[in-house]
């Protein structure tokens, strides 16, 4: 089997980055194939234009990058991400990211007078969400809940994609850093094995 990991962060030196690799680890202990993007190494730009519009309005063609990252996930069984919590979300590379490579036409089928298609009901995703806060202020304030509302149903359930595991790694400023590691490693050797896991 064939994993892509995305990983949003731009110091490659980061617990992000690390929790990249060990997933990455777990899964070529496991004997299958991974592949790392890593959208700051690579200077995606998250930047959604007029022309990725046009493209989403199906009236022109992804460009060359889009259809790059699109590549990389249709060669994919799994997709995981994995990136750090900026105020109570995804990072704008992430999200632009997301903007720009799920499109009408690849993700999804729309028009004005039809209902949505979902086109990645294939693609299993797993989510590893690193922050500094503790559990307390997450569900205090409702913000894992949101989180789930907007990313595992908002953006992948909408394409038809399923969830298998979301996680949200908390306080990793702290002592926590290396059971985060060891998560992930554990993730990567039953990535392919996992019932549906929502932390």
């Amino acid at each position: 089997m064939h994993a892509l990991i995305v990983v949003a962060h731009h110091d490659p030196q980061s617990l992000t980055h690390s929790l990249a690799a060990e997933v990455a680890a777990g899964l070529t202990a496991s004997g299958h194939t991974v592949e790392i993007a890593d959208l700051a190494g690579e200077g995606f730009d998250p930047r959604y234009t007029a022309a990725d519009h046009l493209v989403h309005r199906t009236r022109a063609n992804p460009p060359a990058d889009v259809r790059a990252e699109q590549g990389r996930i249709d060669r994919a069984d799994a997709l995981v991400l994995a990136f750090p919590i900026y105020w109570w979300s995804m990072p704008g590379l992430l999200k632009g990211w997301i903007d720009r490579v799920f499109v009408n036409g690849w993700a999804i089928d729309y028009g004005p007078d039809s209902p949505v298609v979902k086109k990645l009901r294939h693609l299993q995703v797993h989510l590893l969400a690193l922050g500094a806060a503790d559990e307390s202020a997450f569900d205090r304030h409702g913000y894992a809940k949101a989180m789930r509302t907007q990313i595992d149903y908002g953006i992948f359930d909408y394409c038809g994609a399923q969830v298998v595991t979301s996680e949200l790694l908390l306080e990793s400023e702290s002592a926590t850093a290396q059971a985060h590691l060891n998560t992930a490693r554990a993730l990567g050797q039953r990535l392919f094995q996992r019932e549906p896991v929502v932390g």
